[in-house]
């Protein structure tokens, strides 16, 4: 019973990390920071790593590497965002940390939609059948192309703006 509480509890954190991931990904691809929605995309991101690794211990599985991968990406993504404030190179680096701690999380989604959804289940039982391959690929490029986007649209504000003055005409 309890086990089931905590996979409900961990499950509701990692829908939150995804959704909050979209509108922080589609704030930035429209160059804006979304301060609110960044820092519950990120808490939530590291409440499903942490939460990951406090499931019954059967020896070492791919969900534990992932989330094992995970942590550096999301310590530098954060240290980005609250420490370098987003300066210079730093920029880039947050936009595409953001969007591979997005994209870990998309992929994990993918493999439960798969095993717990029937009829995707009787298309790909093990998950090395072409539909289960073809998704998490397709998850992947979109994820990359959307990253290319974001870094390039998601530049600092231009000081007159930052300052509430008028840019020069």
């Amino acid at each position: 019973m309890m086990l089931q509480i905590y996979t409900i509890f961990h499950t509701l954190i990692s829908l939150i990390a995804i959704f909050t991931g979209i509108i922080v990904l589609f704030g930035m691809i429209a160059g804006k920071r979304l301060d609110a929605w960044t820092k519950c995309f990120l808490t939530t991101a590291v409440l499903t790593t942490v939460t990951g690794f406090f499931f019954p211990f059967y020896g070492f599985t791919p969900a534990i590497g992932l989330g094992i991968i995970s942590l550096p990406f999301l310590a530098v993504t954060i240290f980005a965002r609250c420490s370098k404030h987003l300066a210079g190179a730093w920029r880039w680096i947050y936009v595409v940390g953001a969007v591979i701690c997005l994209y870990f999380n998309l992929f994990v989604l993918v493999v439960q939609l798969f095993e717990k959804v029937p009829a995707l289940y009787a298309i790909a039982p093990s998950q090395t059948e072409s539909p289960f391959k073809l998704t998490q690929l397709a998850v992947l490029v979109l994820s990359a192309l959307l990253a290319i986007v974001a870094v390039i649209r998601f530049r600092p504000e231009p000081a007159s703006a930052a300052d509430g003055e008028s840019p020069p005409i």
